[in-house]
């Protein structure tokens, strides 16, 4: 009997060390830190109502977004706006809240020197809270060095914009997102 007993003992302790480094591995896995990926922080769109409001921006060139890169450090808001760096070029969204709905403004530049890009064609193509669609035309305006449309729209919500620009036949998309 006193065999089976010490025998009993051993496989009892064997069982209780298992399970104590069984348990150890499980908190270290859990609590050791994680590969994260580094996204930069977007940028606001200010509004006037709100300046502090978080948006989120990201972008998309020709479908490959392994070369697109949010802004960061190198894509520094010129205008205090949303920035998107695609490839050689900087795109910045500056939202302002009016009266009679939303003015948008792009600032398409070339990344190197963010020297303004007046012959490109640009249009947002823009999802409104409710769902619907809604795609605006933006011309070139010499004077602020931009591309601008006004949005008619009044609904409080979130607002996700794609804007669409050819330059020279190259095809550069940037996704945005802000708050009325």
């Amino acid at each position: 009997m006193e065999l089976i007993t010490m025998r009993s003992l051993k496989s009892l302790k064997s069982l209780t060390i298992s399970s104590g480094l069984i348990g150890i591995i499980a908190i270290a896995a859990c609590s050791s830190p994680t590969p994260e990926t580094k996204t930069a922080a977007p940028n606001p769109i200010p509004t006037p109502a709100n300046t502090s409001e978080p948006t989120k921006a990201t972008a998309t060139k020709n479908s490959d977004k392994a070369n697109d890169k949010p802004s960061g450090n190198n894509g520094k808001a010129n205008q205090g706006g949303q920035v998107v760096e695609v490839g050689a070029y900087h795109l910045e969204l500056v939202a302002i809240n009016e009266d009679g709905g939303v003015h948008i403004d792009l600032f398409l530049q070339n990344g190197s020197d963010h020297s303004p890009i007046p012959d490109a064609k640009v249009s947002a193509q823009v999802q409104l809270p409710n769902g619907s669609k809604k795609t605006l035309d933006m011309p070139y305006k010499t004077d602020g060095k931009h591309y601008g449309a006004l949005l008619s729209e009044t609904v409080a919500g979130e607002y996700k914009v794609v804007i669409l620009s050819e330059i020279k036949g190259e095809k550069i998309n940037g996704r945005f997102a802000f708050k009325r």
